[in-house]
């Protein structure tokens, strides 16, 4: 079974989330920011992280660049899901080591469908 980690300050996205990807049959762990994602990174390794861009404290871009340094986690897809539409936000982010950009809100179907493409 493919392991996703969701990572997000809205409690609400996360178990929306969680419940359309485990319904697909994915296993799926949840982090509500950066610090936690990491923390769950030192035992957990997943077959991709899905993580929101504005969060407080760690930001995403913060978060994919502390997880690519991880050696477990270097070729680990990242996709950043989020409210944000600025090129420059979609640049840092491709910069940083995200492999993908998704606009909230994601239909589930285009979720389902970008996450088969990149964890086969």
């Amino acid at each position: 079974m493919k392991t996703v980690l969701l990572v997000d300050d809205s409690t609400t996205l996360l178990m929306s989330m969680k419940a359309i990807l485990e319904k697909a049959g994915y296993a799926v762990q949840t982090a509500t920011g950066g610090d936690a994602a990491l923390k769950l990174l030192a035992t957990l390794k997943p077959n991709l992280m899905i993580t929101d861009l504005n969060m407080p404290g760690m930001d995403g871009i913060t978060l994919i660049k502390e997880v690519k340094k991880l050696p477990t986690c270097r070729f680990m897809p990242v996709l950043v899901m989020t409210t944000e539409s600025q090129q420059q936000k979609r640049t840092d982010a491709r910069a940083a080591g995200a492999t993908g950009w998704l606009v909230k809100p994601v239909k589930p179907e285009e979720l389902l469908e970008v996450l088969k493409k990149l964890i086969p």
